[in-house]
């Protein structure tokens, strides 16, 4: 039990950043930027004036104080209130008594499996089958893949573009660790692109800003997050609702996953000959340059194109 209170409390406390999502939107140049710098960087805006903050991101006092009551607050004083709030809901969890951890060991391991389990089997009952075979034909039709996930999405994310780049010529891995550079690397997104955007709580504001980018320039959206109700869904065309959690520390993301492999796995019945004819020049290639030793087994070549030829003929 005292693992889901932990993971409980840290969820009471994210009021500030459903604020946040919530009003973006809404909010003019300056506020968005703020917005981004508090949700990137909550450990060290919480220590700071809104005079400090302004500097950091390049606008006046006046402007942090509005943003405060632009998000329902009284004043800037009750904004860095709720992010104090929040670093200490943070710091709970990680400094969690042993103890307290130590009390359910037995059980962790069945009490996490049966949870994720719980979560796929939610995932299946609830999720749009016409909106994942939209991101399919979506997928088959760009001329540019663009994925993003940051922080534990980034995992997901990168797993999903080593396989999509087996199958497509241009697949783009967004890696950024500030808004810049991330616009540095969509700048010739077009409406004959696609992005896939990949976020759960908390959100991440970078995610959300590369998918309003992508639909300005006409670009075809798709995301995976974990409510219908998620901010994600605000520049998308084509939501895939995967259901996540928190176990004490760790995010869920069982189901995400899932849904991931679903989508490569459809997406290789689409176009299984490509691959194979792809993984036949990839296993010349590796022939060629002895990229592996001769005592080392092949997983490509027939054991491959075995795997594409036995699809069952209801799948494709």
């Amino acid at each position: 039990m005292a693992l889901l209170f932990i993971a409980g409390v840290c969820m009471q406390n994210s009021d500030l950043m459903q604020r946040i999502n919530k009003e973006y939107s809404r909010l003019s140049k300056g506020h968005k930027t703020i917005a981004s710098f508090i949700t990137d960087s909550l450990d060290e805006a919480a220590f700071l004036t809104a005079a400090e903050i302004g500097r950091v991101c390049s606008v006046s006092e006046s402007t942090v104080v509005r943003f405060a009551t632009k998000l329902g607050y009284s004043g800037f004083p009750k904004l860095q209130e709720a992010m104090a709030d929040m670093v200490q809901s943070k710091l709970s969890v990680t400094n969690a008594e042993p103890s307290a951890l130590e009390s359910s060991k037995s059980n962790t391991l069945s009490s996490v499996m049966h949870s994720d389990i719980e979560k796929i089997k939610r995932t299946m009952e609830e999720i749009d089958n016409a909106s994942f075979d939209m991101a399919v034909d979506v997928l088959l039709n760009a001329k540019k893949i663009y994925i993003i996930g940051i922080r534990s999405c980034s995992a997901i994310a990168s797993f999903l573009a080593f396989y999509l780049d087996m199958m497509f010529d241009d697949v783009i891995l967004i890696s950024t660790t500030n808004t810049s550079e991330l616009f540095e690397q969509m700048i010739r997104i077009g409406e004959n692109d696609a992005i896939i955007g990949i976020s759960f709580p908390r959100y991440s504001m970078r995610t959300l800003k590369a998918m309003e980018f992508a639909n300005s320039r006409r670009a075809k959206v798709i995301t995976i997050t974990d409510s219908p109700n998620s901010p994600m869904n605000l520049y998308s065309s084509c939501n895939l609702i995967a259901k996540s959690g928190m176990f004490s520390v760790v995010d869920s993301l069982v189901a995400p996953l899932s849904v991931i492999n679903a989508l490569i796995v459809s997406l290789c019945v689409k176009r299984k000959n490509e691959i194979a004819d792809r993984m036949d020049a990839l296993e010349k290639v590796w022939d060629d340059y002895q990229f592996y030793e001769n005592d080392e087994l092949s997983r490509a070549n027939d054991s491959i194109r075995m795997q594409y030829n036995d699809i069952p003929e209801d799948i494709m």
